[in-house]
């Protein structure tokens, strides 16, 4: 290993944290459409679902507001993709640099 990977990895952490300042709202869940009769189709509804604080909850919400809803849970999901990303960086570069620095104690 060479010195070049901490700092690639670095780079790609300091990727991520500018991609994360430029989220807006946000929040978890899922937004099916529903219908009152489902056997004819009639009477549509919007459903968000999500978990929060432990607590699963469901609330109703009006088709004008779908569109926004839908941008927050698909800014969540961004959301939750790079903090993943970011820890799986930041232990590999945990463990490659305490790799480089038993190398060169052992030198």
């Amino acid at each position: 290993m060479t010195k070049k990977r901490p700092s690639s990895i670095k780079r790609q952490i300091d990727k991520i944290k500018e991609e994360l300042q430029e989220i807006e709202d946000m929040r978890p869940g899922s937004l099916t459409m529903q219908y009152k009769n489902p056997k004819d189709k009639k009477g549509v509804f919007y459903q968000l679902s999500y978990t929060h604080k432990m607590r699963s909850k469901t609330e109703y919400v009006r088709p004008h507001f779908v569109g926004e809803i839908k941008q927050q849970i698909k800014a969540y999901k961004k959301f939750k993709r790079l903090i993943k990303k970011w820890i799986d960086l930041s232990i590999e570069h945990s463990k490659v640099t305490m790799d480089i620095t038993k190398r060169n104690a052992i030198k």
